[in-house]
């Protein structure tokens, strides 16, 4: 059975009580630290109203970044399987010969 660890994680000067996996807590911890200094960076880079607009900010950021490694990791594979495609025709055509 997995051990359940109870943290406090603090966001944009809120604290959040969680209950989670003893393996999800390094995660979380970085996902935090994260959060605040890409607050701290929209807060010095851009004239924000409140926290609200950092919060919106900070989620659209983490969320692009996400579709796009799956974008990219899409291009990756279609590149690699034109690649296989091309090794299997050339073992096949050095097998049948």
């Amino acid at each position: 059975m997995s051990e359940k660890l109870k943290i406090k994680l603090s966001i944009a000067n809120r604290v959040y009580p969680l209950t989670i996996e003893a393996s999800q807590e390094e995660g979380l911890r970085k996902a935090a630290k994260n959060i605040e200094y890409m607050i701290k960076q929209f807060e010095q880079s851009y004239s924000v109203r409140d926290k609200q607009d950092v919060l919106a900010m900070c989620a659209l950021q983490f969320a692009s970044q996400v579709e796009q490694k799956s974008i990219d990791k899409e291009h990756v594979n279609e590149h690699v399987e034109i690649k296989l495609k091309a090794l299997n025709e050339l073992l096949h055509s050095h097998l049948n010969s």
